[in-house]
């Protein structure tokens, strides 16, 4: 493995040959480093109470607030870099007390096991954590995650696929609350907190049951062969809706030729375990996919987010007459979906607006489901997203950023909003020095309109140098403002410092991510089936090579996970475009998807997809690669295993290629360490330099 070297000091005399702007930067990537970035946003059942994680350079902590004047209150006291997250933060039913877990990296697979990011000799732990909100006293309940709160402050969780649970007072020993084979992998408690729904993975089917006490054996709904999930109460406890799906694993049919696949809206009787369809999805390739909100928030209707119209919406399917209404029509996606506590308001994050360049933001809808009347909440340029509804309904809270200024909280009640937390922004953050990207649009080879966003420093010479930046997932949208997402945020900041020092940077928001419709992120032959998404990312690179204050000799690119892969692409196959490249956690070699477990029957196109997957990774195309790279990849990652990079350069090494690299020892794919995440970017800056500006 070679390591970076750190450049040489340069004779006085040579600074005259070079251009001012070179050394005119103006902030770091610390101090950019330290945007704030708030999380777990939630409300309390009844009152004016909210609570959220904030991330403050590495020190992760709970914030409360409760009406009417909202001062926040920091409430727990973790405050070093340790790499200890903070997730599943919730009020209980009664208001008084927040629970969350601290530990692990709720981002990647694994998210339960330990993170020790500090490379300790004794493994932190992954915990439940309690705070009395009348105190504030804060102390960890139990040794656990996964937890589900219910009425009388009820607190399960789940270890080792069976059902725990644990006294918030501290009274009681947690025990196992039932046995049972399989594993559990939801639970739902009734309203009235007697009766636990619960559905159990068995192998090739998942059912879904009831347990009410140790006495009464365990209640079967409508079992059968196929893989029931998300079951949710009627308010009354007297019906259970839930998604059915097919189970066992099916005929191989050919792995290249895309299908529908089938699911299903099913509702029961409690009592008596029947069950019926109120609504299956068009067999169409639109109807196959679906998203996780479902929910039954009053008698008659149940609410859910589907595909099937060709962008993700969200639908009232009303019970007696199963007539299904689309509650956000057009062209735009909707996430980040929660109910009022009444449960006759939901509200949405969506990219749409006014403007064209809204397609690339978020903006605030709510929903009255009595009326089904839609207002957007919010406009302009900035970010927002993840709301949440207080009390009768009458103010919402969110996240709210601008292309400047890092995401805090917001409250808007009526017409007026405001800001919470703006004195958490560091005196040298350089909120006035930052770029506002602009939306930008290109065209494949094949025709698709591929948008993006163009990060530019005013001033400089003629023509400076560029950087392609492309982002993981690969179901993500680049925005045009700070990200509502922590790794985002990252490289969002990361794209704002190479600005700074004199790149023209391009984030690309290639095919496979999401805000541009169904083709757009499902489109056929992508990934290990063909990589049709690279040629957005080639075109993308030609277009910030054909810009006039660019010079499209000195064309870099960067990314991380799927961009990983992707820039590892665009370095084997167009070293030619781009000179140089950092590949962060990126992913290397696809056949493996196609290893099957014994007993799986082999496809009949089983070879051929093989094959492809194989001329769709960047080890193919390794005799081209000529451009140099850093590679980069924490060894604890639980996205992409550190073994994409690890063979790799064993490829490099034995053909006698050159490269650099760093292992960072501990962390995850998230960068868990913020002293890691500012590590990174300079290594990512440092080495674009050296090869775009020296």
């Amino acid at each position: 493995m070679t390591v970076i070297k750190m450049k040489k000091s340069l004779p006085l005399f040579l600074f005259l040959f070079f251009p001012f702007w070179l050394f005119s930067q103006s902030f770091t990537l610390e101090q950019v480093g330290k945007f704030s970035f708030p999380s777990e946003l939630t409300s309390s059942p009844s009152g004016e109470k909210i609570a959220w994680a904030m991330n403050e350079q590495g020190k992760r902590n709970v914030y409360f607030a409760e009406g009417p004047d909202f001062t926040p209150v920091k409430v727990t006291q973790f405050n070093e870099d340790d790499g200890q997250e903070i997730s599943s933060l919730r009020f209980t039913s009664d208001g008084n007390w927040l629970v969350f877990v601290r530990g692990g990296d709720h981002g990647g697979g694994n998210a339960s096991s330990t993170v020790n990011a500090q490379n300790l000799p004794t493994l932190p732990k992954v915990e439940i954590w309690k705070i009395n909100l009348a105190d504030k006293k804060t102390e960890a309940v139990v040794e656990g995650d996964d937890f589900t709160l219910g009425p009388q402050n009820q607190l399960l969780y789940l270890k080792g696929g069976q059902v725990w649970k644990a006294d918030l007072l501290g009274n009681e020993k947690p025990t196992q609350l039932f046995q049972i084979k399989g594993n559990v992998n939801s639970l739902e408690f009734s309203p009235d907190g007697k009766k636990l729904a619960f559905t159990v993975n068995r192998g090739g089917h998942q059912l879904l049951g009831i347990y009410e006490n140790p006495e009464t054996p365990i209640h079967w709904i409508a079992p059968s062969f196929h893989r029931y999930s998300q079951p949710k109460w009627s308010p009354d406890g007297r019906k259970l809706a839930f998604i059915k799906t097919k189970g066992g694993n099916g005929t191989a049919f050919p792995l290249l030729e895309p299908r529908h696949i089938p699911w299903e809206i099913w509702i029961a009787d409690v009592n008596s375990g029947a069950g019926k369809m109120l609504w299956k999805a068009p067999e169409t390739l639109r109807g196959s996919y679906r998203y996780g909100f479902f929910a039954f928030p009053n008698e008659n209707e149940l609410v859910f987010e589907s595909y099937h119209e060709g962008w993700q919406h969200l639908f009232a399917l009303d019970i007696a007459s199963k007539k299904l209404t689309s509650l956000t029509p057009g062209e735009y996606m909707v996430e980040q979906i929660n109910f009022s506590p009444n449960r006759n308001q939901v509200v949405f994050s969506a990219n749409t607006g006014a403007e064209k360049e809204d397609l690339d933001r978020r903006h605030i809808g709510k929903i009255d489901l009595r009326t089904k009347d839609l207002i957007w909440e919010t406009s302009g340029s900035g970010i927002e997203a993840y709301p949440v509804v207080m009390g009768t309904g009458n103010k919402i809270v969110y996240f709210s950023a601008t292309p400047k200024r890092s995401h805090l909280v917001a409250i808007k009640e009526g017409n007026q909003s405001r800001l919470l937390q703006e004195s958490l922004i560091p005196s040298d953050f350089p909120v006035n020095k930052l770029v506002t990207p602009k939306q930008v649009s290109f065209k494949a080879p094949d025709g698709t309109t591929v948008y993006g966003q163009l990060f530019e420093k005013e001033g400089g010479p003629a023509q400076k140098p560029g950087v392609v930046f492309v982002h993981g997932g690969p179901q993500r949208q680049m925005l045009l403002g700070w990200s509502y997402m922590d790794y985002y945020s990252n490289t969002y900041a990361y794209n704002q410092y190479l600005a700074e020092l004199g790149f023209v940077v391009l984030s690309v928001n290639y095919r496979l991510g999401i805000g541009y419709g169904y083709e757009f992120h499902r489109p056929a032959y992508g990934y290990y089936q063909g990589a049709v998404e690279y040629q957005d990312i080639k075109a993308g690179g030609e277009f910030l090579a054909s810009l006039p204050q660019v010079n499209g000799d000195k064309i870099g690119i960067y990314g991380g996970s799927y961009g990983g892969y992707l820039t590892a692409l665009a370095l084997a196959r167009d070293s030619d475009l781009f000179k140089v490249g950092v590949d962060i956690h990126g992913v290397h070699d696809l056949d493996s998807r196609y290893e099957l477990p014994d007993g799986y029957e082999v496809a009949p196109d089983y070879e051929k997809a093989k094959e492809i997957a194989w001329k769709s990774s960047p080890i193919a195309d390794l005799d081209t690669w000529k451009s140099p790279v850093l590679f980069i990849h924490s060894d604890d990652d639980r996205n992409v295993n550190v073994s994409q990079t690890t063979d790799l350069i064993r490829r490099f090494e034995e053909k006698g290629m050159p490269y650099e690299a760093v292992l960072i020892p501990g962390d995850t794919h998230h960068w868990m360490l913020w002293r890691n995440m500012v590590r990174v970017g300079n290594l990512t800056a440092e080495f674009l330099k050296k090869h775009l500006m020296d």
